[in-house]
């Protein structure tokens, strides 16, 4: 018998100091997880690649974002408990059998390895070393999958082997050999149940998941609505499905954390929102007749939702779209592409990219080494320049062009600047907000009628017209190509 109700109470193992979050609670088998050598790198990946040069106090890295995604996550299903409880006792009495508290107990712990998880498998400086164009086509070549998986069976989580590799599917390998190493029988946790909730994947849920499904729709919806499910099968993939929306959906404790950490580090007030009104807000929906299963909220909890995708919005275009932050980006991918010219460097990066057995050397730190390497050699190279700090000459700044409109207006810029077509480059950055409302209708808003004052679920654009205003947004740099052989020598 797990220590289902000592979990719940608040019993830990360890307490690990957040400076957004404060204390943050750990298991016995979280520690492990985090201990392991595959997690441990994350604390030399920084979350926002290099934007610390623009953002100086934006050091923060992977890995102290993944255990606070963990802590949001927890808060969010919990939030969601206590308010359905709080609720229930309005009208009646309500009494927990232990089985439903071992399945509260079992879908929490999911959550949190789920979320503590989900990031694992970034490499250095995050997204942008999946953007270089080197390391595409090492990430693209076939057989690239297998070599990965060599030894291992991937069937359990993919339904069939991906075209191209992203960060998500390493982060699933990643996930697939630490809690191999974890003592999750101890815990009474299956590793399909928590790689089952994260990006990419298809599983079939443990024997204990499906119980604990059963018994957690059950409590929630009641037995009325367990009936009325279609097959045994469907309340699994309904409850996975919640899960899963609360690690990696449009209201999720990743970006409920990296708004909040990302605004905090980079001391910019855009990123905050208020995320204990966000939360008390927050409840269960669901509806058999889809089916579905998933977050949905009050209409009074509106104001909070709106406040929180506005401040995403406000952030990519102030922050991670900030002109010289994105011109760093540029030289940045040029340096990573110029430290695989090296046929030492590139065969490395390769195995590591392929054995989980030498994944754990991928991080920042190589790479700064690598590009000081280079600077030494090359002192007008792009290691140089970024190793150096020396900034993109910016140009202008454009919106919402198309890819002629953009090589249009940089002819403009290089004739009346006169530079060669060639000696204007172009960062874009795209942040979707057109699919806000698409996404959004996935989250239901709980509207009570005014006569029967009972709630039902409605699409949230039918409740609130701010979703409907956002558009797909497109932010085009225009930059001077920097003359690397004419680069200030700062070795002198």
């Amino acid at each position: 018998m797990r220590r289902a109700v000592n979990d719940l109470l608040g019993a830990y193992d360890k307490l690990i100091m957040d400076p957004v979050h404060g204390g943050i609670p750990l298991y016995r088998h979280e520690i492990q997880v985090i201990d392991h050598p595959l997690f441990q790198r994350l604390r030399n990946i920084c979350q926002n690649d290099i934007l610390s040069l623009v953002f100086p106090g934006a050091t923060h890295s992977r890995f102290l974002h993944s255990i606070g995604v963990m802590h949001v996550g927890t808060r969010m299903f919990r939030a969601m408990i206590d308010a359905y409880l709080r609720e229930r006792q309005l009208s009646e009495q309500t009494e927990l059998s232990l089985n439903q508290l071992d399945a509260i107990d079992y879908l929490a712990k999911i959550i949190r390895l789920g979320c503590l998880l989900h990031d694992s498998g970034h490499s250095s400086f995050s997204h942008q070393f999946t953007q270089a164009r080197r390391i595409r086509e090492l990430m693209s070549r076939p057989e690239r999958f297998r070599e990965l998986w060599r030894g291992e069976d991937f069937s359990r989580y993919h339904a069939e082997e991906p075209e191209e590799l992203e960060h998500e599917h390493y982060s699933v390998r990643v996930a697939h050999e630490v809690l191999s190493s974890v003592d999750l029988e101890a815990a009474g946790l299956y590793v399909e149940d928590i790689i089952g909730i994260m990006e990419t994947t298809q599983v079939t849920p443990s024997d204990t998941f499906c119980r604990h499904a059963h018994t957690f729709l059950a409590f929630i919806a009641g037995d009325q609505t367990l009936a009325e499910s279609k097959g045994d099968q469907e309340v699994p993939e309904m409850v996975m499905g919640l899960l899963s929306s609360i690690v990696s959906g449009e209201i999720d404790a990743d970006r409920a954390d990296y708004m909040l950490r990302d605004g905090f580090h980079s001391s910019v007030t855009i990123g905050g929102f208020n995320l204990d009104h966000l939360l008390s807000n927050l409840r269960f929906g669901w509806d058999v007749s889809e089916p579905w299963m998933g977050l949905a909220i009050t209409q009074k909890g509106l104001g909070a939702l709106e406040d929180f995708v506005y401040s995403r919005y406000q952030m990519y275009r102030k922050v991670y779209g900030h002109k010289t932050a994105l011109g760093f980006d540029w030289l940045l991918r040029e340096a990573i592409n110029e430290v695989l010219e090296d046929p030492e460097s590139f065969e490395w990066i390769d195995t590591c990219l392929s054995d989980m057995s030498f994944f754990a050397e991928l991080t920042d730190s190589f790479f700064w080494e690598a590009f000081r390497k280079v600077a030494r050699k090359q002192p007008k190279s792009y290691s140089f320049l970024i190793v150096n700090r020396v900034k993109l000459k910016h140009l202008d700044t454009r919106e919402n062009l198309s890819k002629a409109e953009i090589q249009n207006h940089s002819n403009w810029l290089a004739g009346e600047l006169g530079l060669s077509a060639d000696d204007v480059v172009t960062c874009t950055m795209k942040a979707r907000f057109s699919n806000i409302q698409d996404n959004f209708n996935g989250i239901k808003v709980l509207k009570k009628d005014p006569i029967t004052r009972k709630r039902s679920l409605k699409k949230i654009t039918d409740v609130s017209a701010f979703f409907s205003k956002f558009e797909d947004g497109t932010i085009i740099h225009f930059y001077r190509q920097p003359d690397v052989a004419a680069a200030p020598d700062l070795t002198r």
